[in-house]
């Protein structure tokens, strides 16, 4: 009798199923995947960018004075106006890296369960409109002092207006934000993009993002770094895949 070898070969390190996608297939979600990446890299930059500028805002718990003797003075109104430019450019970044890492996904998990995609697409789309809201309202008094003669509404005004932004952003987007993670990071760790020591980290932050009750303004940082983190992933994948070994035709069927 013939003995029958079965030979190993060693794979690429990438996810198996990138391997077994159609060239057609396997190049666009490589392409959507350094999307993703830069398009995330883009967005965590600038919204720590945006951040630092809107930081200049007088916080919640401040006295009276310090809002009037601020939006008087009207030294930093044009600091904060900047980093309200800035915002929807980090908003635009982040509908690029949210369209393109679905792709990625939905191409990796085939016949998967729509329910995380559309709570992925879901919860990003009510962080982006939170964050818009909310640092709209920030800024709104600094916006009068650049763009308008009119008298500056009074502090309690000015206040209230701060009061909404940071709950927008702070209770709902930042909220909305957990969310976004915990159905990413179950979309990655199903198509194999994230080992499970990673996504057990993904998930213990995004659940520090759904009970957290500050307002400190490190807690917005955290969603962007997350991201550069994703972005960095996506960007090694694609690069990993793109040099990969393209998988063998089927083998045909001999009659």
């Amino acid at each position: 009798m013939r003995a029958r070898i079965i030979t190993r070969t060693r794979t690429p390190a990438t996810p198996p199923d990138v391997a077994r996608l159609a060239e057609p297939a396997r190049s666009k979600t490589i392409s959507a995947a350094r999307a993703a990446g830069w398009s995330g890299a883009a967005f965590a930059l600038l919204s720590i960018v945006a951040l630092i500028l809107l930081y200049h805002v007088p916080g919640l718990g401040v006295p009276d004075s310090t809002y009037a003797q601020f939006y008087a003075s009207n030294a930093h109104g044009v600091v904060i106006v900047l980093g309200l430019y800035v915002i929807p450019f980090a908003g635009i970044a982040f509908l690029w890296h949210m369209s393109a890492s679905r792709v990625v996904t939905r191409a990796l998990d085939g016949a998967g369960s729509d329910i995380p995609h559309w709570l992925y697409l879901a919860s990003g789309t009510v962080f982006v409109c939170m964050t818009f809201a909310g640092s709209a309202a920030v800024g709104a008094v600094a916006l009068l002092t650049v763009f308008s003669t009119a008298p500056l509404p009074s502090v309690d005004v000015a206040r209230a207006l701060s009061s909404t932004g940071y709950g927008l952003m702070f209770v709902y987007g930042v909220r909305a934000a957990g969310m976004f993670m915990i159905a990413g990071t179950r979309l990655a760790r199903a198509t194999g993009l994230l080992p499970r020591r990673l996504a057990v980290f993904n998930y213990l932050v995004a659940a520090f993002l759904l009970v957290n009750t500050t307002f400190h303004p490190v807690v917005l940082l955290v969603f962007p770094l997350w991201i550069a983190m994703m972005s960095v992933v996506m960007l090694l994948d694609a690069r990993t895949a793109s040099t990969a070994i393209p998988a063998p035709p089927p083998a045909s069927v001999k009659e």
